[in-house]
C-alpha cells in the first residue's frame, strides 16, 4: 500500500536557476518592486533593473554639418554641443540589435564589464620612419 501512495503523490523538485538574481540587477531577497521603463527598440516595458543601460552621447548635428557650421561661426573656438541619453533596451531587443551578446554559462558568471578600447592618438599611432 505504501508503494502504491508514493506512485499517486507528486514529487516536487526545484528548477534549475539560470542566473543569480534571475537577470535582476539586485542582491537576492533586497527588494520588491521595481519601476518600469520603456525599452527604445520594443517600445515593452521592462523592469529597470533587468533592462540594458547604455549611455547614448552624439553630436546635435550631423559629421556632414559639423564643417559648414564651424566655419560660418562667428566665434574661434565653439565647440557644439552635445546630446546625452540614457538608453534602456528588453533584453531580446538588445541582443537583436546585437547591444549585447548572449554568453556561454562559464561566461555568465564573469561579472565585471569588458575592457573597453580606447581610441589611440593618430598622431602617435601613425610614425613614419
Amino acid at each position: 500500500v505504501a508503494d502504491e501512495e508514493a506512485l499517486l503523490l507528486p514529487t516536487f523538485t526545484t528548477m534549475p536557476k539560470k542566473r543569480r538574481a534571475n537577470g535582476r540587477n539586485k542582491p537576492a531577497g533586497a527588494r520588491g518592486h521595481v519601476k518600469r521603463v520603456f525599452c527604445e527598440a520594443s517600445g515593452s516595458m521592462v523592469a529597470k533593473d533587468k533592462a540594458v543601460k547604455r549611455f547614448l552621447v552624439r553630436n546635435i548635428v550631423e559629421s556632414a554639418a559639423i564643417r559648414d557650421l564651424q566655419e560660418a561661426c562667428v566665434y574661434d573656438s565653439y565647440t557644439l554641443p552635445k546630446l546625452y541619453r540614457k538608453v534602456y533596451y528588453c533584453i531580446s531587443a538588445a541582443i537583436h540589435s546585437k547591444v549585447v551578446r548572449v554568453r556561454s554559462v562559464e561566461a555568465r558568471r564573469i561579472r565585471e564589464p569588458p575592457k573597453r578600447m580606447r581610441p589611440t592618438d593618430k598622431k602617435e599611432g601613425a610614425k613614419k620612419p
